[in-house]
Parts: structure tokens; C-alpha cells; sequence
């Protein structure tokens, strides 16, 4: 994924359209690897997952959706599941309850770890990163990236074995 070389202001990022979405990393846009059949397969089955269950489960999923994980520092996670007591807000500043981040081939280990630090650092109770091609799930917790099989909602007793949502992959 390649990065403009050259540094712009938030107000100019958030000013910015583009799609996919750009995620900014201090002052650096940064193109977002997207746009592949099992990228998007896998996309649509956890956003559809959650929001069938959203009532339910009192939250609120999300593709796609802006997240500022610092002052100069914001996200795009393929999938963010909120409370749905927490505050509508455009682009999400207060910690959402999980993430997913789904792997295309062309997402390095490098700039998937920085992500994954700036979610935990924000508060993210959950942090999911799926490898599509493999059906391999991690879970990112205190600076570990581990083997995962089953995903717990934060805040409730809700979890769901991620091999129950894989079947619904064609």
C-alpha cells in the first residue's frame, strides 16, 4: 500500500473524499487495501452477522466507519460493532466494543500491528483479524496477535465461535 508523500493537516484529511476510504496515520494518508471477492465476501458476512443481531445484542455494526484512535490518528476497520448506548457520532472518537480487520494480500504485518496498537491503545475491547484465504482468525490483545476461535462481546455474555460465522462464507 503506498502512502502520499506528502503531509497534510486533520481538517485537510477530513476534508478529503475518496474510495475506499484512506485511513491517516501523522499527517500521512494512507491507502487501504480493499476491493477483492474474499475481502468483500468476508466483510459483508460479519457486518450482516452483527446487524441481524444488533437489537438483540444492544449494538451497532458498522462497515467501513471512521474511527480517531488518536489527535492525529484515525482508523478505517473493515467492521466496528458499537454500543448502542454509546453517542452517534459521524466519525467515532469514544472506544468501540470490537474491529475486525480483514487481510488482502497486500496488507504487510508491519502497518497491520500499528493498526492494532492504535486500536488497543484507544480502549477496543475486541480486536479481530481475519486472514480470509486461510479462514484464520487472530485476536489482538496486549501487544499479541494469537490464534482465535471464539469471539466474545465485550460487556455482555455473548460470543459466537468465529468457525459458526465462517459457514456462512460461500
Amino acid at each position: 500500500m503506498a502512502a502520499t508523500a506528502t503531509l497534510i493537516s486533520v481538517d485537510e484529511y477530513l476534508k478529503t473524499t475518496t474510495d475506499p476510504d484512506c485511513e491517516y496515520v501523522a499527517g500521512v494518508v494512507e491507502e487501504r487495501a480493499v476491493g477483492e471477492y474474499d475481502h468483500a465476501t468476508w466483510q459483508i458476512i460479519l457486518a450482516a452477522y452483527f446487524h441481524a443481531r444488533e437489537k438483540e445484542l444492544g449494538i451497532i455494526s458498522r462497515p467501513e466507519l471512521r474511527v480517531q484512535t488518536g489527535a492525529e490518528n484515525f482508523g478505517v476497520p473493515d467492521v466496528t460493532i458499537l454500543s448502542r448506548s454509546a453517542p452517534r457520532e459521524q466519525i467515532i472518537t469514544h472506544p468501540p466494543l470490537a474491529v475486525f480487520e480483514i487481510l488482502s494480500p497486500e496488507d504487510t504485518m508491519t502497518r497491520t500491528l500499528e493498526k492494532l496498537t492504535d486500536y488497543e491503545r484507544m480502549g477496543i475491547g475486541a480486536i479481530w483479524v481475519i486472514e480470509p484465504k486461510k479462514r484464520l482468525f487472530y485476536h489482538y490483545r496486549d501487544g499479541q496477535l494469537t490464534p482465535g476461535t471464539v469471539f466474545e462481546l465485550p460487556g455482555s455474555t455473548f460470543s459466537v465461535a468465529m468457525a459458526e460465522i465462517a459457514a456462512l462464507v460461500d
